[in-house]
Order: structure tokens, then sequence, then C-alpha cells
């Protein structure tokens, strides 16, 4: 007997990219999150990059790759240099960000150029940020999480907020925007007001 195979396409792909299981946080996991990241032994710092990561919908090699000169704290602005042929704009910085950059910044006794260091006054490593998250999720009793979920959980804020299409793809730095459709598709702000 002969089985058939199913050959997806990518428009397939995309078009069934929110049966996949749910991959983002929501906004009461965001903030039990961010809190058990303030305990940690690097408090401030994994704070920082943990809101930053999910407020700018950075991918970890795009957090760690961040300079003090990224940060312009007399504007609240904050340059984020897209990889992936991305594409790279200026975000605002809101006003509890921009605090913590601030005490972030204070706590610092070096003039290194990167945003983000570890004790050893290197830049943070992709495994690094895997770990820092991940200790933070365990403290926070919310399971397993990555890096990249702050990403997806930025597209998913966004779009429950009822932002178009076109500015999640924007922010988020998406060349195609059927990488952003996703977030668009499976937001539940769509279905309010329909009963």
């Amino acid at each position: 007997m002969l089985r058939r195979q199913i050959v997806k396409s990518d428009d397939d792909h995309a078009a069934d990219a929110h049966e996949r299981g749910r991959d983002y946080l929501g906004p009461v996991q965001i903030d039990r999150l961010l809190a058990a990241a303030r305990k940690g032994r690097h408090g401030i710092r994994d704070h920082l990059l943990i809101l930053m990561m999910f407020r700018h919908g950075l991918r970890v090699s795009e957090a760690i790759a961040l300079r003090r000169a990224d940060a312009d704290l007399a504007q609240a602005r904050l340059w984020v240099a897209r990889l992936k042929n991305g594409l790279s704009v200026e975000h605002p910085v809101a006003g509890d960000e921009l605090r913590a950059l601030r005490r972030w910044l204070a706590a610092r006794d070096d003039a290194l150029p990167w945003l983000f260091v570890s004790e050893r006054r290197q830049p943070l490593t992709r495994q690094a940020v895997n770990y820092i998250i991940g200790a933070a999720a365990k403290r926070a009793g919310i399971g397993p999480v990555h890096p990249h979920m702050l990403r997806h959980s930025c597209g998913f804020a966004l779009a429950n907020r009822g932002y178009d299409l076109r500015l999640i793809q924007d922010y988020l730095g998406h060349r195609d925007p059927r990488h952003t459709a996703h977030y668009t598709r499976t937001a539940a702000s769509r279905f309010d007001g329909l009963w």
C-alpha cells in the first residue's frame, strides 16, 4: 500500500502558524517574570534585560549586541539594530524602562561600551541570557521560558492592544508581513464585541 505524502508549502506553514502551541507570555506572566528577575543576584541588570527584550521584541543576539550609545536617555529613545536582514529603527523608551536603564547604568563602575555586561566585565553570552531568563521563570513559577518567547510576547501584546499589522511589522523589524500575521490573527482583541 502506498502512503500519500503531504508536502506543505511556505504559505501553508504561515497559514497554520497559529496552530502551534502557545509560545508567548501574557501580561500577568510578564509581570511575574520581571518581579522574579529583580530578586536574582544581578536583579537590576536582569530585570532591565528582560524588560527590554519584551518591550522591544529583541532577539537574544540583538539584546547582547546593544551598546550604551544605543540608548539616548535624554530623548528617551533606543536604537534597535535588527538582525536577520530586519528593519532597524528607533524605539521610544517608556518611563519605567528609562528609570531602570538609569538605575543599571548608575550601578556600573566601568566604561565598557556594551549595555549588558557580566560580572566578569564581558558582554553577556546567549547562554547567559538563556540562564537568566530560565532562572527568573523558575523563581516566578511560570514553567519553562525561552528568550524568544519574549519577542513573541511583545508581538501578541501589541496585537491585543489593537495595533495594526503594519505597525507591529515595523516595530519588530520584519521585512515579510507573513512573519507578523500570526500575532494579529490570534489576538483575542479581534473578537471583542462580537457578542
